[in-house]
C-alpha cells in the first residue's frame, strides 16, 4: 500500500501554531474515493503531518488510484477548513480554492518516492 509525501514550504516559528491547527481539524468526511460511477478507485487508509523548521510534510497513505485521491481531497470539506487556516503560514503562496488549483497544488509539491517498503514486501523469517 503506497505513500506519498505533500510538501509545503512555511514560515519558520509557526511550528506550535500549525501542529495546533492541525490537532484540532475536524475529520475527513469519507477516506472512501469513487469514479463518475460511484465505484471505488481508492481508500485513504492514514494520513499522518509532520512539521520542522521550514517544512511541513503531509503523509497520505492509500491503496488505488492516487489522482483520484487528489481529487476526492480537493472536494472535501475539512482539507478547505485547513487550506484557509494555514495561508497565514505559508511561505509560497497557491491557489487551492478550485479543483483543479488544489490538484496543481497536489502535483507540484508532491515528493519524488525514493522507495518504500512494508511487512507485506518482505518475506517473514522463521
Amino acid at each position: 500500500m503506497p505513500y506519498a509525501m505533500i510538501t509545503f514550504r512555511i514560515k519558520p516559528g509557526h511550528e506550535d501554531e500549525l501542529a495546533e491547527l492541525f490537532g484540532g481539524a475536524p475529520p475527513l468526511e469519507s477516506p472512501i474515493v469513487t469514479d463518475d460511477n460511484g465505484e471505488e478507485t481508492a481508500r485513504l487508509l492514514g494520513t499522518g503531518v509532520f512539521v520542522k523548521d521550514d517544512v511541513l510534510v503531509r503523509l497520505v497513505h492509500y491503496e488505488g488510484d492516487f489522482a483520484g485521491i487528489a481529487r476526492h481531497l480537493a472536494g472535501q470539506r475539512h482539507v478547505h477548513i485547513i487550506e484557509d487556516e494555514i495561508v497565514p503560514f505559508l511561505a509560497d503562496a497557491r491557489d487551492t480554492a478550485t479543483s483543479e488549483g488544489f490538484a496543481a497544488f497536489f502535483r507540484n509539491s508532491m515528493m519524488r518516492c525514493v522507495t518504500q517498503s512494508s511487512s507485506e514486501t518482505h518475506p517473514t523469517r522463521l
